[in-house]
């Protein structure tokens, strides 16, 4: 089986960093240490030469291949979270914001009992009537929740 190299593992972990050309910092340059494709590191770095060396922000995100927002967002992290900040963290909700408990009762009470889901006729009908889109899949996973938690409450 094939050994997987860094640039494997950063592509994995999703801190690969797109631009690694664009890392112009002279102790990237042919350093067994510094890695202009590890995104975390490239960050801290271009952080670190800002508040330790004194350069601006502007010139330090420059100096990394980075854009001034992108530096921002990281200092707000880094300074919330730590070195932690700096990992990509996952996108998108958490958790089924849309189907609310008030958009479940709505599709209980408008599902015919007995008869298969209807999901998509459902998800038209909340929106018209409710004014939420909902993806008829994201129904689906709600009745199998609902379900599965009603079986796991009669089992136990």
């Amino acid at each position: 089986m094939p050994k997987n190299t860094k640039l494997d593992r950063l592509r994995q972990l999703g801190v690969l960093n797109p631009r690694p050309d664009a890392v112009r910092a002279p102790w990237f340059q042919n350093s067994p240490f510094f890695d202009p494709n590890d995104l975390v590191q490239v960050k801290y770095e271009m952080l670190r030469h800002a508040r330790q060396d004194g350069v601006n922000k502007a010139e330090a995100a420059a100096l990394f291949g980075l854009s001034r927002p992108t530096y921002y967002q990281a200092e707000a992290a880094f300074e919330r979270d730590g070195l932690a900040g700096l990992l990509p963290h996952a996108r998108g909700p958490k958790s089924a914001h849309k189907v609310t408990d008030e958009v479940m009762r709505f599709i209980e009470q408008h599902r015919h009992a007995g008869s298969p889901l209807q999901a998509p006729a459902l998800a038209e009908l909340v929106q018209t009537s409710l004014g939420v889109s909902v993806h008829p899949r994201s129904i689906e996973r709600a009745m199998a929740r609902k379900t599965m938690s009603h079986v796991s409450r009669r089992c136990c």
